[in-house]
């Protein structure tokens, strides 16, 4: 598959979502944060580790339309704003998510194909490709009630993010709200080339956003500390 983006519309930020995703915390080694997350060289020095998080999104509607996203954060970095959470790897579905992702906010998205099917089991399983290459095999499985949640209830400081590019850095505080319900992480196959291995990590919590509207303001540009 072609990285060679074409040209597409601007679509400039604020952004509004809505869609339903998986989302889930997990506890990996150190030398595999070190050694095999894609953490830019902008901010490897700036790293702090421990939590990781994954998340799989089916987009249903957004400024560049509907897209489906695969995105590994591994963990919070030093910023002049204190501890900000960054995705080292993100595939989306759609050029227009990832251009403008990238002029938007710095995020470094990158195009894949997806397939979201629904298993005999009533689990949910996303598969990411490239070329035909799948690189990432997921399987999902959410139980018990939905219950509304809201991000306005997480403070501003643990929910933003940041990323390099072209010197500086971008920051964005994302706002959601939606229904959560607990899920667990059945089943997953990550190939090291294009995503973390996450297979040997723990699963500190997993859960299940359905129908969330999400808010993507315009970032703040800083310089890097």
């Amino acid at each position: 598959m072609s990285q060679t983006p074409p040209d597409v519309p601007r679509a400039p930020a604020p952004w509004t979502l809505t869609g339903d995703a998986y989302i889930v915390m997990l506890e990996l080694s150190p030398a595999l944060l070190r050694e095999q997350a894609f953490i830019p060289e902008a901010l490897r020095g700036r790293f702090e580790g421990r939590y990781s998080l994954l998340m799989a999104i089916d987009y249903t509607s957004s400024d560049v339309g509907p897209y489906r996203e695969l995105l590994f954060i591994p963990g919070r970095f030093r910023t002049r704003r204190g501890l900000c959470w960054s995705i080292s790897k993100i595939y989306v579905s759609s050029w227009d998510s990832v251009v403008n992702g990238q002029i938007n906010w710095g995020i470094p998205k990158e195009l894949a194909d997806f397939e979201i099917a629904r298993e005999a089991d009533g689990s949910e399983r996303f598969r990411v490709s490239q070329g035909g290459d799948v690189f990432a095999d997921l399987r999902f499985a959410a139980a018990g009630p939905a219950l509304p949640a809201s991000a306005a209830l997480v403070p501003a400081a643990l929910r933003t993010l940041v990323h390099h590019r072209e010197g500086r850095d971008y920051l964005c505080t994302p706002t959601a709200r939606g229904r959560v319900r607990y899920a667990r992480l059945l089943d997953a196959r990550t190939s090291p080339e294009r995503m973390p291995r996450i297979e040997g990590g723990r699963v500190v919590f997993a859960v299940r956003l359905s129908d969330f509207r999400a808010e993507f303001p315009a970032p703040a540009l800083e310089p890097a500390p």
